[in-house]
């Protein structure tokens, strides 16, 4: 008898340049778990049959890219408190006959932010640029590691309150002052800047002042390779400290995975090769 591989993927559209392949085969590799993990390029209005189809193959779970996490929130039976938030999911688990919908992104940022790049985040002051499917994923972790505040600045001040007024609840419990503006109304300077937004994709100018930016503080795009370039200059030319997204990328896949086999892998060393392999 052969042991069976259980199945595993990630779903997107475009999905080609994906780096969680690799990144899962190395977790399972180190922790000795059997799996085998591929990208999977979905119709634009084909997420809900592609889901049914992967667990009727022997799927037991699968990684959510754009544009279908609020799709497989939507999708689930179960949902984790982060993913009801959020109103998005991007890691979903097969048990069953049940679907379980969670969101790995914020703790996968504040991850990357408080131990790989040492900054701790509670009593700091953030800027979160953007109200999309990206900042609503990552908001309710970053509440959690209960900053003194958050500004969540985007171009339509109502997409912000809306996101704001979902987290006001969490905010008042964390004892974090959360705040909407539009990019326009933006006051003040923070310690943390991250951007959510797509400007780093379509090459955009960055979509706040350079006065936003405290000396030395960390600015955070949530891209990363050339699309992360012309943030990270513009925050580099300003005094800021520039960090990239693969760091992200890497600890929210390892946050499914612990979701998936109940096994948290080595993600700063993983992270640490995977640097090294793309130069």
């Amino acid at each position: 008898m052969t042991m069976q591989t259980d199945l595993y993927c990630v779903m997107g559209n475009p999905v080609e340049h994906s780096k969680s392949p690799w990144i899962h085969a190395r977790f399972a590799e180190l922790t000795g778990q059997s799996l085998h993990y591929d990208k999977r390029l979905i119709p634009l209005d084909g997420f809900e049959a592609a889901v049914r189809a992967f667990i009727v193959e022997g799927g037991r779970g699968c990684n959510i890219t754009v544009p279908f996490k609020f799709e497989a929130a939507a999708l689930a039976t179960r949902t984790s408190e982060r993913a009801l938030l959020a109103q998005a999911s991007n890691t979903l688990r097969f048990d069953k006959g049940s679907i379980f919908a969670d969101n790995t992104d914020g703790a996968g940022l504040v991850n990357d932010i408080q131990r790989n790049a040492g900054m701790a985040l509670t009593g700091r002051r953030l800027l979160l640029i953007g109200a999309g499917g990206a900042a609503a994923g990552v908001l309710g972790p970053l509440i959690d590691a209960r900053p003194a505040s958050i500004s969540v600045a985007n171009r339509t001040l109502a997409k912000a309150s809306d996101l704001v007024t979902r987290h006001a609840a969490l905010a008042l419990l964390q004892k974090t002052e959360l705040l909407a503006s539009d990019l326009q109304g933006l006051e003040g300077s923070f310690d943390v800047i991250i951007n959510a937004t797509a400007s780093s994709l379509s090459g955009a100018a960055v979509p706040v002042a350079a006065s936003t930016l405290k000396p030395g503080a960390l600015a955070y795009d949530m891209m990363y390779g050339p699309a992360a370039q012309g943030f990270m200059t513009w925050a580099r030319e300003h005094g800021a400290v520039a960090r990239d997204g693969l760091g992200m990328l890497v600890e929210q896949a390892a946050e499914a995975f612990l979701i998936w086999r109940g096994v948290l892998p080595p993600s700063q060393q993983v992270l640490a090769e995977l640097r090294a392999t793309l130069g």
